[in-house]
């Protein structure tokens, strides 16, 4: 019983965000139509846009989306899903440190003088 309540609590927690996306997204529309609605009218003389509807709807649908995005990139970041550019970057182990044996300068005289 408390997996199945879990699991209703994560829908809910993508459900919410995706219905404030879609109602967003609504209000941007209306926005749109009524002004469009509005020059098409014969007795308004100056339409006006609703700015303070459509920003609304805007921020509205972009938390939206940006909510459900990032659960989806950091979904797929944890079950390694991502392409390369988006993988965290892992630092490259240090280089050997060469011996004073390995470099006793005939080495380099022999392979500069092979090439004419």
């Amino acid at each position: 019983m408390k997996l199945l309540i879990q699991r209703l609590i994560a829908i809910l927690l993508l459900v919410i965000p995706g219905i404030a996306a879609a109602y967003g997204f609504l209000l941007m529309k209306d926005a749109v139509y009524d002004y469009f609605a509005k020059i098409g009218d014969i007795d308004v003389v100056s339409p006006d846009f609703s700015w303070g509807m459509f920003i609304g709807g805007a921020i509205l649908f972009l938390i939206g989306i940006g909510f459900i995005g990032g659960w989806i990139f950091f979904r797929d970041r944890k079950h390694n899903y991502l392409s390369p550019r988006f993988r965290p970057k892992v630092p490259r182990p240090p280089r050997p440190q060469k011996s004073p044996q390995a470099n006793d300068g005939n080495s380099q005289e022999h392979r500069s003088s092979d090439r004419p």
